[in-house]
C-alpha cells in the first residue's frame, strides 16, 4: 500500500484555567459538554501535546510517525537540521489574561535547560525556568479582536505614563529612571517594579488603580483595570504601562520575538511557533517568577508601536507573513483552487470553510472548519479546493 499523501490529525486540547468556554465551539462547532475552559489546540509533535495521525491502520502519535522516516516526514534537510518537526501550531482561545511572559532566546535555553537539568529538577517541578532546550518565537494571527501586550513602550512614553499616574511610593525608582534614561535603566526599573513588596507594593498598586479609574475611556487604563479584577495585587498590573497595548482585528498578525515580553489578554487567534514551551514569567501569574533569570533573557529597549503588526507580503489574496526565523513560516489563503508544492513537513488548517486537499495519485482528504491534516514532506505537490480561508504553515529547511 503507498503512503498516504496527507493525514487528518487529532489534536490534543489544553484546559488551562484562561480559556474559552465558547469560543472554539461557537468557531469550529468544537464539543465542550463538561464547559470546561479550552484554552489552545496543538497541532504539532511537541511531547507536551502529541497530535495523532489517521492512518490507514489506526492513529499513530505524529512524533512516532516522524521518528520512524525522518527524511519522508520532515524533508532530509529539516531532519539533518531540527531531528524533529521544528514548529508547534495552536489554535488559542483567551477569556482571560495569560501571564506576562519572556521566551529565551535559543543559546539562552540550551543552557538554561541544562542547568535545570544539572540541579536536579524534576521535568514538572514549580520552580523550573526550563522545560526544553528551544527558543520560542512565536506568531498570532486574529480570528477575533485580539487584545495584548507586546514589546516595550519607548522610554519617553513609559515615563509619560508613570508621570501621568503619578505614585507616590515610585517616586524614587522613576527619579531612577530619569536619571538614566537607557536600557540598563530601564532594567533596574523594571526589576524594581517586579520586586516590590510589602505596604510599599499594596500602596502603589491602589494608587494605580485609582489612577486608572479616572481614564477608564483610553484602552491602556480600562485593560488595567480588567487586569486587577484577575490578578488583585499582582505586580503585574504595571505591564500595561510598561508595554504597547494593542488590539489586532480579525485578519491582522503580529510576531513575538525572543527576549521580548508580551501578554495576551483576550481573543481568538492562531499561533505558530517554535516547537517549545519554554516561558520565563513576569506578572499576571500565580506562578514561580525568577526574577534574575528572567531579565537575564530581557532585552529592555522600547520599540515604536508602528513596528508590531506585520505586514503580509500579498500574492494576489495570498498572504505570507514574513518571520526572522526558519523554524516556522505562516500563511492564509482565500478560498479558490490552490496548487501547493512544499518544502518540508506543512500543516493546514480549515478556518472558515471545508477544503479538499488532492494529489495526482487520485489521493483526498477533505476537512470541517477546525480540522487539520499532516502534509509529509514526501507528498511534495499537492492541490487544495476551498470553500474558505486556511492557514498554512511550515518551515523554512
Amino acid at each position: 500500500m503507498s503512503q498516504p499523501a496527507f493525514f487528518l490529525m487529532h489534536n490534543p486540547l489544553q484546559h488551562y484555567d484562561w480559556g474559552s468556554r465558547d469560543s472554539l465551539s461557537r468557531l469550529f462547532s468544537l464539543p465542550n459538554p463538561s464547559g470546561e475552559p479550552q484554552a489552545e489546540l496543538w497541532m504539532g509533535a511537541h511531547p507536551n501535546g502529541c497530535s495523532q495521525l489517521v492512518t490507514p491502520e489506526g492513529e499513530v502519535r505524529l512524533d512516532t510517525w516522524i521518528a520512524a522516516a525522518p527524511a519522508r516526514a520532515l524533508g532530509a534537510d529539516t531532519a539533518a537540521r531540527y531531528g524533529r518537526l521544528p514548529y508547534l501550531f495552536k489554535v488559542l482561545a483567551a477569556e482571560k489574561a495569560l501571564s506576562v511572559q519572556v521566551h529565551p532566546s535559543k543559546a539562552q535555553a540550551e543552557a538554561g535547560f541544562a542547568r535545570d537539568n544539572a540541579a536536579g529538577l524534576a521535568a514538572t517541578a514549580p520552580n523550573r525556568n526550563y522545560r526544553d532546550d528551544n527558543h520560542k518565537p512565536e506568531l498570532v494571527f486574529a480570528l477575533t479582536p485580539y487584545q495584548a501586550m507586546n514589546a516595550f513602550r519607548p522610554i519617553p512614553e513609559i515615563q509619560a505614563l508613570f508621570a501621568r499616574v503619578a505614585i507616590p511610593q515610585l517616586t524614587p525608582l522613576t527619579a531612577a529612571l530619569a536619571a538614566q534614561p537607557d536600557e540598563a535603566g530601564l532594567a533596574a526599573f523594571f526589576r524594581a517594579l517586579l520586586t516590590l513588596s510589602g505596604d510599599t507594593k499594596t500602596r502603589a498598586l491602589q494608587a494605580l488603580l485609582d489612577a486608572a479609574q479616572r481614564w477608564q475611556d483610553e484602552e491602556t487604563f480600562a485593560v488595567i483595570s480588567s487586569l486587577a479584577q484577575q490578578y488583585p495585587g499582582d505586580v503585574g498590573l504595571f505591564a500595561p504601562l510598561l508595554l504597547h497595548v494593542l488590539t489586532l482585528q480579525p485578519g491582522e498578525a503580529m510576531y513575538l520575538d525572543a527576549c521580548t515580553p508580551h501578554a495576551y489578554i483576550r481573543g481568538t487567534g492562531l499561533e505558530i511557533m517554535a516547537s517549545s514551551d519554554n516561558v520565563l514569567r513576569a506578572g499576571l501569574t500565580p506562578k514561580h517568577i525568577d526574577v534574575d533569570e528572567l531579565l537575564h533573557c530581557t532585552l529592555c529597549r522600547g520599540r515604536d508601536a508602528s513596528s508590531l503588526k506585520l505586514t503580509p507580503q500579498r500574492d494576489g489574496k495570498i498572504c505570507h507573513y514574513p518571520v526572522p526565523v526558519p523554524d516556522f513560516t505562516f500563511s492564509v489563503y482565500p478560498a479558490g483552487a490552490h496548487a501547493l508544492a512544499s518544502q518540508g513537513a506543512e500543516i493546514l488548517f480549515a478556518i472558515d470553510g471545508p477544503l479538499t486537499l488532492s494529489d495526482n495519485a487520485d489521493q483526498s482528504l477533505t476537512l470541517q472548519p477546525g480540522q487539520s491534516a499532516f502534509i509529509p514532506a514526501s507528498t511534495r505537490h499537492y492541490q487544495v479546493s476551498a470553500m474558505g480561508r486556511f492557514a498554512r504553515a511550515g518551515n523554512q529547511p
